[in-house]
């Protein structure tokens, strides 16, 4: 009987443990649910869902002015101005709200008939919680009973080194004079990828004028000669398969790049005099000296901080070895920006030089001078520090007139012009170089821009080498470049 009881009450105790746990699942973990997040589990990186768009995307005969778009989740809105496109451009831009998991686009300006429209949100819209972008959504219509659905592609280089530049942005016009890239606002605009690469869709069968442009301020014009430029040498006249394009832009400078007379970084050659008044009044200047040694491939430099006002040389004077012999036979040359004078002389390897500056030798613009005569001596290297390179080119255009450039940090370092498919130098300085091929059209040595306006003169193009070379020291340096 006593046994009977406990078994009894062990029952008893057992059915109220069951209703105690369920009770605190009822009632105390929603309570704790609320206050502790759940840790652990994967990282939400799906981008917002779109459930729906109303119109209904590609939807015609639009005659509204808002457009409502229901996504799965909260979705923020982030850099509307950089990201929204509105092909045709409007007049006055569309407003973009959100809230919770819609985005609402009012239109602002009146809509012309029978025209495609596209609204091109690049990285805007996210999700609220995580910011992944619902990348490069585009919602279409038409005002018309069809949808325009004609492309154009293409691509758009920098015309000095065939590098790109993905800040560009491409700009149709339909007006063909000139002077509608500086004022009138585009019909439609693209943006690059990362290779240089643009895309139209949507497009009309109409002729469109082609530009690329470094858009600044937003004003999609071509406003100076400071900014990147290139033009299409036809207009383009769409059609169910349109050609691609290819664009060059340049930057138009006030003179021809020339090449750089060293591999290296300027040296900072002045040394400073001790006080603040002093070191004001004195002359800043840098030379192209490389621990203080001098190429004997390349011309001395001296690159001053201001233009120069003036310059005299009979008061500088070259000297070599410890006792100072004069050197004859060099000479000088100023740049046009009056900032860089080159020393041009043929120089002796592993010799001891000596460059005497008098005080008065040159004034800068604000009237500095050198506050005494200033003495810099420098090395040439040896010959035994140098490579002997030797190259063959595998399908050249002789017939563009080629000029191989030698390249170091986005710096010509030596250009040689070619008249046949081999290239041999017995000294050449060692390094990584990268190669370029300028096709100079005027022979003039160096890379022209182009000119736009009444003379479409188109930049010239200058072809990068995919394949680097690196010149060793004390050695035959022979390359294959297949081009």
């Amino acid at each position: 009987m006593f046994a009977n009881r406990n078994a009894l009450m062990k029952r008893v105790f057992l059915f109220l443990l069951i209703i105690l746990i369920t009770f605190q699942q009822f009632v105390v973990l929603p309570g704790c649910a609320n206050i502790i997040p759940p840790s652990g589990g994967p990282r939400d990186s799906i981008p917002p869902v779109l459930l729906k768009a109303n119109p209904d995307d590609s939807a015609r005969n639009f005659t509204g002015n808002k457009i409502v778009f229901t996504f799965d989740e909260f979705v923020e809105v982030q850099n509307i101005q950089e990201n929204l496109i509105v092909s045709p451009i409007p007049k006055i831009n569309p407003t973009v709200e959100y809230r919770l998991s819609t985005v609402t686009v009012k239109l602002k300006d009146s809509l012309e008939a029978n025209t495609t429209y596209s609204l091109n949100f690049g990285n805007a819209i996210k999700d609220f919680t995580e910011g992944n972008a619902f990348k490069n959504f585009t919602y279409t219509f038409s005002t018309g009973n069809y949808i325009d659905s004609l492309e154009l592609q293409g691509k758009v280089l920098l015309a000095e080194s065939g590098k790109v530049d993905s800040s560009l942005v491409v700009v149709l016009h339909t007006n063909k004079d000139d002077s509608a890239v500086v004022k009138d606002k585009p019909r439609y605009i693209a943006k690059l990828d990362g290779k240089g690469n643009f895309v139209f869709r949507n497009l009309p069968f109409k002729t469109f004028y082609v530009y690329a442009l470094k858009d600044e301020g937003g004003t999609l014009r071509y406003f100076s000669d400071k900014q990147l430029f290139a033009f299409a040498d036809q207009p383009v006249k769409m059609q169910s398969q349109t050609e691609a394009v290819t664009l060059y832009a340049y930057l138009v400078k006030q003179a021809a790049s020339q090449p750089v007379s060293s591999v290296s970084a300027l040296n900072l050659a002045n040394r400073r005099r001790s006080g603040p008044e002093t070191s004001d009044k004195r002359l800043k200047y840098q030379t192209n000296l490389a621990n203080n040694q001098q190429d004997l491939l390349s011309d001395f430099t001296i690159t001053f901080e201001q233009p120069l006002r003036s310059f005299d040389s009979s008061k500088i004077r070259l000297y070599t070895d410890s006792i100072y012999t004069p050197v004859s036979s060099y000479s000088f040359q100023k740049d046009s920006t009056h900032k860089k004078i080159r020393l041009i002389n043929t120089w002796k390897e592993n010799t001891l030089y000596h460059f005497i500056l008098e005080k008065n030798f040159a004034e800068d613009s604000s009237g500095k001078k050198l506050l005494k005569t200033d003495t810099l001596s420098f090395k040439t290297k040896k010959i035994s520090e140098y490579g002997a390179l030797k190259m063959k080119f595998r399908n050249l255009p002789l017939d563009k007139n080629p000029v191989l450039l030698f390249v170091v940090n986005e710096n010509i370092y030596k250009s040689f012009s070619l008249t046949g498919s081999d290239f041999n130098q017995s000294l050449f300085l060692p390094g990584e170089y990268e190669l370029r091929i300028l096709y100079d059209s005027n022979k003039n040595g160096v890379w022209d821009p182009g000119e736009f306006f009444g003379k479409h003169k188109q930049p010239e193009i200058v072809k990068p080498v995919e394949r680097k070379i690196n010149v060793k020291p004390a050695w035959q340096n022979e390359f294959e470049i297949a081009l």
